[in-house]
Parts: structure tokens; C-alpha cells; sequence
């Protein structure tokens, strides 16, 4: 049999729909899973017909690639990719790649880059977003590691990423862990953009009284702006739509309130705390995941702890439009908060050579976080290079004042009416902090003096020069 031009590793979800989607493309491949049960189903089922080779040994798996052979590996994050790696190894020759296309925390694509390029070995740690359609019809992919290894890739992976008006959403990100990097922030992005349409949803319908056939019709609306269009939206306004076949009932009311989280949102709060960018909006979407696991704890408080009776008494239709100002107002500030933490992640560990331009165009196809308003955000990078922050482009900005009194009124009623809304809070807090030329942090500086002699800046001696006042006088 000839020679496979790619080759598969773990035949999960993810996986079977990768290998679909590289042999749908023209690309012969192999396939290998640690069970050979799972390889046997898939070739008896979704692989039938197709040009697809089947593995029962790491052996056979290697011998039936082409050089230099280009193995991508889709098993759990952590020590099973590292097991996969070390089984490989010995096998592999000079040139040929690793591409590990799971959810892989940067800073092990980054050791696993270094362990295996001084062999002769390349390595890619590529992000992909767009789950199992996205996978299977074309996903936003985000390799990083080995340059050359992805130049050997690029014929493949420009195939099989979603394709929009601008070309292929796939680009080389940079260098060692930089593709999953950029990956860890998309889904910290996807978390805060989750939370915030959640919260919109929680005011609409809890706060001012929307049923979900309106819901339906009112987020079906708002992904036909050049604000809101998105996938997340049009997922939203479908998820309202459905009525279960069982019960008859809208299926949205009848799943507990109660989020997973996984790895990728907590390992973008901890780069964020020690690079030292503010991504609030993040915190707080991580944060209401974290609380809504203490379901029965809240079950049981909302009995004792009454909220106010407020209700509203308002324009409903108007108020709506209100609530889609503050959602635009508050997706505007987490996904500035996500390109200033890829700015800085690529100033201090990549050379300066992750592209935030070219970040946002891959995302404008196949990836969770899709949306209309990605072209503008590519836009205002390609324009000013040096921009500190996306809420300084002329059009953001513009937005945002625009839309700022909106914002706050949309906070007011929550805060009123006893709806938590910790990622709007975040968003425009994150806003409000930005914009001001003064923050009372001259007092924290003031009370560390005090307790610990931590030293502080003044404002009226040249900025670097410090000072230190014994703030009791001794006895």
C-alpha cells in the first residue's frame, strides 16, 4: 500500500473528525488508538470507503508514513501526551514532527519543544477551536513550536482550516508554546463572552420578564448586527428555540444551573497574574462557574437570604436595546483584555513575533469565539501596531462612548433588582479603571509604606525615585 502522507494518534471525537476532514482534503492518512477496539469501529463505521490506513502498533502506525512523517496527536492534555511522545521517539528520524492538537498547557509545549528539536525532531503544540463540526468541516487551528516542521504542515493544515474571505484561519503563531498560548487565551475569551451572554439573558428574562419564544426572537435579532453577529449568539438563539421531544417543555429550563470548568480559564488567570495584565473579565466568568457548582449550598440560602422586591416597571422593547449596548460594551472590554495579555505573553516569551492581527483572523471562522466584529479588531492592530489597548482604536472607542450610559443604566437594574451580573460588573469596572487618570491605589502604597516600609513614588518628585515615612512618631 502506498505510503500515508499524515498520520492520526487517539480516535476520539476530536480526533476521528480531524482524520476526516486531512483525508477529505486529498490526504491519504493513518490512524492508531491505544485500543484496537476503538481503531476496528472506526474503520467499520465512519472511515469506510475512505482512504484511510489502520494501525494495531506504534510500529506499523510509523512504518506506513511517508517522510518526513507528520503525526498528529489528539489524547488527553498532560503525562498522556508526554507517554505518547516517549513511545515515538525511538521510532521517528530526523524530520519528522509531532503535532499535538490537544488542549495542552503552554508551558508543556514549550518543554516538549526544546526536548525534542535538539534530536532532530520537530514539534508543533497547535490550538484548535471549533469543537466536533469544527474539527470534522474546518477548524480555527493555532500551531506554534518547530518553524520549519510547520512549513513541512502548512499545504495541510491551510486545507483543512475554515476558510473565510481572507484566507485560511490558520497561520504560524510563533515560536515554542506561543500556538497554545494563544489557544489558552481564545477560551479564556470564550469564557467571558459565555458568562456576559448569560448574564444578558439572566436581566431579559429574570429582570424584565422576556418567555423564551422571546428570547428567541430578540438574540436572533442581535446576530444580525454588525455588533453582536456571532456564533455563540446564534447558538443562544437557537438554544431558546428548542422544545424537548420528551416533556415538550423548552429544554433551557430544565438544565441544572450548575458549569464546569476546565483547565484553559484558570491557566489564563494565572499568566495573566504573572505577567501582570488585568483581565477581569475572565476572573469573573471563571468565578461564576466556580459558584454555580454550590448548587445545593445556594438551594438552600435562597430561602434565608431574600433579595430586594423590586420589579421592573419600564419600556421593556427600549430596555432590550439597553441590555444589547452593555453586552457589545462589555464583549468589547474582554476581548481587549485578552489581546493586551497576548500582546505582553508575545513581548515577554516569543520574541515579539505573535501577530495580534493575524490572532484575530484566524478566530473569524471555525472557532468558538467567531464574530463579525473580528475584522474590525484586525483592523485596528493592522492600522496602529503599537495600539496599548483595543478600547483606544477610533471605532471601539467611538463604541463605547456611544454606548457607555446605556452600560451603566443596564448595572443600575441588575444591582436593583437583585440579578448578579459579575462580568458586566468586571467589564465596565475594567473601563472605568482604564480611563482614569487617578486610582486610589496612592493609599495602598500609603498603608504598605506604613506596615512594611514598601517604599512609594510621589507625585511631584520624578517618577522613579522613591520614598519611605515612619508614619508614627517613636517614642
Amino acid at each position: 500500500m502506498t505510503k500515508r502522507t499524515f498520520g492520526v494518534i487517539g480516535l476520539a471525537v476530536m480526533g476521528e473528525n480531524l482524520a476526516l476532514n486531512v483525508e477529505s482534503r486529498g490526504f491519504p492518512i493513518a490512524v492508531y488508538n491505544r485500543s484496537p477496539d476503538k481503531t476496528e469501529k472506526f474503520m467499520a463505521t465512519r472511515a469506510q470507503g475512505k482512504d484511510v490506513k489502520a494501525a494495531y502498533s506504534l510500529e506499523e502506525f510509523v512504518q506506513a508514513l511517508e517522510r518526513p512523517r507528520k503525526i498528529l496527536v489528539m489524547v488527553k492534555a498532560g503525562a498522556p501526551v508526554d507517554a505518547v511522545i516517549e513511545q515515538l521517539k525511538p521510532l521517528l528520524e530526523e524530520g519528522d514532527m509531532i503535532i499535538d492538537g490537544g488542549n495542552s498547557l503552554y508551558e508543556d509545549t514549550e518543554r516538549r519543544t526544546k526536548y525534542l528539536e535538539p534530536t532532530g525532531l520537530g514539534f508543533v503544540g497547535m490550538g484548535v477551536s471549533g469543537g466536533e463540526e469544527g474539527a470534522l468541516k474546518g477548524p480555527s487551528l493555532m500551531p506554534g513550536g518547530t518553524k520549519s516542521a510547520y512549513h513541512e504542515l502548512e499545504p495541510i493544515l491551510v486545507k483543512i482550516a475554515a476558510q473565510v474571505d481572507d484566507g485560511p484561519c490558520v497561520t504560524y503563531v510563533g515560536p515554542g508554546g506561543a500556538g497554545h498560548y494563544v489557544k489558552m487565551v481564545h477560551n479564556g475569551i470564550e469564557y467571558g463572552d459565555m458568562q456576559l451572554i448569560a448574564e444578558a439573558y439572566d436581566v431579559l428574562k429574570n429582570g424584565l420578564g422576556l418567555s423564551n419564544e422571546k428570547l428567541h426572537s430578540v438574540f436572533s435579532e442581535w446576530n444580525k448586527t454588525d455588533e453582536l453577529n456571532s456564533f455563540l449568539i446564534e447558538i443562544t438563539a437557537d438554544i431558546f428555540g428548542y422544545i424537548e421531544p420528551e416533556t415538550q417543555q423548552h429544554l433551557i429550563d430544565l438544565i441544572v444551573d450548575s458549569a464546569g470548568q476546565k483547565g484553559t480559564g484558570r491557566w489564563t488567570i494565572m499568566s495573566s497574574l504573572e505577567l501582570g495584565v488585568p483581565i477581569p473579565t475572565m476572573y469573573a466568568a471563571v468565578n461564576a462557574r466556580v459558584m454555580s457548582s454550590y448548587k445545593e449550598e445556594r438551594v438552600a440560602a435562597s430561602t434565608q437570604l431574600p433579595g430586594p422586591s423590586t420589579t421592573f416597571e419600564g419600556d421593556v422593547d427600549a430596555f432590550v436595546d439597553k441590555v444589547r449596548d452593555a453586552l457589545y460594551c462589555s464583549k468589547m472590554c474582554s476581548y481587549a483584555q485578552g489581546m493586551a495579555l497576548i500582546a505582553k505573553a508575545s513581548a515577554e516569551y516569543y520574541n515579539g513575533e505573535v501577530s495580534l492581527p493575524e490572532s484575530a483572523r484566524i478566530w473569524k471562522g471555525g472557532c468558538i469565539i467567531r464574530a463579525g466584529f473580528l475584522d474590525k479588531i484586525k483592523k485596528a492592530f493592522n492600522d496602529n501596531p503599537a495600539l496599548p489597548n483595543l478600547l483606544l482604536a477610533p471605532e471601539f472607542k467611538q463604541s463605547i462612548l456611544d454606548r457607555q450610559a446605556a452600560w451603566r443604566e443596564v448595572l443600575m437594574l441588575a444591582n436593583e433588582l437583585g440579578i448578579p451580573v459579575p462580568a458586566f460588573s468586571a467589564s465596565l469596572d475594567y473601563f472605568d479603571s482604564y480611563r482614569r487618570a487617578s486610582l486610589p491605589q496612592n493609599l495602598t502604597q500609603a498603608q504598605r509604606d506604613y506596615f512594611g516600609a514598601h517604599t512609594y513614588e510621589r507625585t511631584d518628585k520624578p517618577r522613579g525615585e522613591f520614598f519611605h515615612t515612619e508614619w508614627m512618631a517613636k517614642d
